[in-house]
């Protein structure tokens, strides 16, 4: 089996991070609010502290009550001595949880989630100032698979990066899945999205958008690459049969979602990518402080 595990990509974002803080002496602090016990909420908390402690950003976790989030995040926005905020969901797990997102400022959104953010995205539009000096900000999970993805031979260094590939997304959540297809045809794909209603092609160039129906069979035997993000046992795991030859495969959830046999088939197999995410935001945290918080 060829795998590639995301801890070594991450190191080196994390060492570039950390010799620019260490080099310029910039003092950044991120908080981060936890209000539920889920376990997979906690144990990225820990990540995210571990990363920022790591590149040399100082890190505050809050554990906090539902029904105090919102004036707390008020007031971290207003606060000059925060440069960056996490929110660990779920909050209230339903649509609540999606106005806390947009609450944040975009100027200290390290996960590149609120709408200000994702409207550039979907909009290509990269850069947030008329001088193209601050480059736009991006979610941090859809660019840690977009950089492990450079690190494969589906990745070409010039023009369009994934120009004639044929990508199969099982995920279309607003935070993961929808913007990493986006991404990926922005930067020549053509992208199969899928989610529990089914799957549809996603081809974007310039202003011209198409969503046609696909099915997952059709997709899969097209696809070079296969992305899947299912947090769920009773997803139809992926397997090898299915796949084209020499497919590419990363799973970016907790749930595993291909088979051993579709792992073993795969060129390359990538089993997470969580490592990467939290470098991304340390990454974005960089951005974010260079771009608006820095004094001189």
């Amino acid at each position: 089996m060829n795998i590639l595990e995301p801890n070594n990509t991450a190191a080196g974002f994390r060492n570039i991070v950390k010799r620019e803080i260490s080099k310029e002496g910039l003092k950044i602090h991120i908080v981060g609010f936890l209000a539920s016990e889920d376990p997979a909420s906690i144990t990225y908390s820990e990540y995210a502290r571990n990363g920022c402690e790591d590149v040399g950003i100082a890190f505050t976790l809050i554990t906090v009550n539902p029904d105090s989030i919102e004036r707390m995040l008020s007031e971290a926005n207003s606060d000059n001595t925060i440069h960056g905020i996490f929110i660990y969901y779920p909050v209230w797990s339903d649509y609540r949880d999606a106005e806390i997102r947009n609450m944040v400022s975009p100027h200290k959104d390290v996960e590149g989630l609120t709408s200000y953010w994702l409207k550039k995205l979907f909009a290509n539009d990269r850069f947030d100032d008329t001088e193209k000096r601050n480059k736009a900000i991006l979610p941090c999970t859809p660019l840690a698979i977009i950089k492990l993805l450079e690190e494969t031979e589906a990745y070409m260094q010039f023009g369009l990066p994934f120009r004639g590939q044929s990508v199969t997304i099982f995920n279309r959540s607003e935070v993961v899945g929808r913007p990493l297809a986006y991404m990926l045809s922005n930067d020549g794909a053509r992208v199969y999205s899928f989610d529990v209603n089914g799957g549809v092609v996603v081809d974007i160039s310039g202003t011209h958008k198409e969503e046609i129906a696909v099915n997952r069979a059709d997709a899969l035997k097209k696809s070079d690459i296969v992305i899947t993000g299912v947090p769920s046992k009773n997803f139809e795991k992926i397997r090898a049969d299915e796949l084209k030859p020499g497919t590419i495969c990363l799973n970016f959830s907790s749930v595993q979602n291909f088979e051993l046999d579709a792992k073993e088939t795969a060129a390359l197999y990538i089993p997470r990518v969580g490592t990467m995410t939290v470098a991304m935001c340390m990454r974005n945290a960089l951005q974010l402080y260079r771009n608006y918080h820095q004094t001189n």
